[in-house]
Formats: C-alpha cells, sequence, structure tokens
C-alpha cells in the first residue's frame, strides 16, 4: 500500500502529550492559582477543597471559554496591544469564583491583580516546566530522479 506524504518535514504538535501534559499543566495552574491566594489580598478560598475546586474549574474554562472570547475579543486585544488580555483573565477568574463555593474574589481590582499573578507564575513555570519543542525531523527517503518528458 502506498503511504502519501503532503509534507516533507513533520514534527510533533505542543498539543500531544496526553495524560503526561493534562496533569503538569493542572498542576502548573494549582501553584499558580495557590500563589495568587497567598499573596493577593482580595482572594480568598475557605478550604483546601474550594482551592482545588478553583483549580480544576479555572483549568476547564481556560480550555474552553477562553479560546471564544480570545476570538470574539481580537480586535480590541489588538487595539490595547495584549492589555484587554489581564481583563479577560480576570472574568475568567471572577466566573471561577462565582461557580465555586468557598472561593471567593472580592472586587474587580483583586480579581485584576490575582489574574496578573497567575498569568506570570504559569508563564514561567510553563517556560521551565513545560513543552520543548524539538526540531522537525525529515525523512530519510532518497528523492527520485526527474522525469524526462521529451527526450531528443
Amino acid at each position: 500500500m502506498t503511504t502519501i506524504r503532503f509534507f516533507r518535514f513533520s514534527h510533533d504538535s505542543s498539543r500531544q502529550g496526553g495524560l503526561r501534559q493534562v496533569i503538569l499543566r493542572v498542576v502548573i495552574t494549582a501553584v499558580a492559582v495557590f500563589l495568587a491566594v497567598s499573596t493577593v489580598p482580595g482572594l480568598e478560598a475557605e478550604s483546601l477543597t474550594a482551592g482545588v475546586a478553583a483549580v480544576f474549574v479555572l483549568t476547564i474554562l481556560n480550555l474552553i471559554l477562553r479560546p471564544i472570547l480570545l476570538l470574539v475579543t481580537l480586535p480590541l486585544i489588538v487595539f490595547t496591544l495584549g492589555l484587554f488580555l489581564v481583563i479577560l483573565n480576570a472574568l475568567l477568574l471572577e466566573l471561577t469564583a462565582y461557580l465555586v463555593k468557598g472561593f471567593t474574589v472580592s472586587g474587580f481590582w483583586s480579581a485584576v491583580g490575582g489574574a496578573l499573578v497567575i498569568s506570570i507564575v504559569t508563564t514561567v513555570l510553563n517556560s521551565l516546566i513545560g513543552d520543548r519543542h524539538l526540531p522537525p525531523t525529515f525523512p530519510h527517503e532518497p528523492r527520485r530522479p526527474p522525469k524526462i518528458i521529451n527526450p531528443e
């Protein structure tokens, strides 16, 4: 059976990795959320279970709702040179507080501070621990010689 290739090289996607990547992403988000709760005044988790529930809800919201919000607000993000992303993260944090009982955000500026802390911590941890982008691998097949159409 003949294999059809559309590209000469292949590479691993950063979205691949299965369960290990999902667990790593949840742990990074958990570290960021608990650091934000301990440093930002106005963010509170009544218990450990409320904090863990907030981590899972925030991870699911970032997975499902954030790409849609990014697409809808793309002109505003470009116009504000990316500063509107902080507002989107703050709104997702407030939505998490609305959905999780025992996790509270006292106001908009507390949500902005928490969003900044969470964004910075997840960026730093993802760069230290996260995906390593491998260079593309090229196939080791020899090239076929050119076909001569009109030999004279």
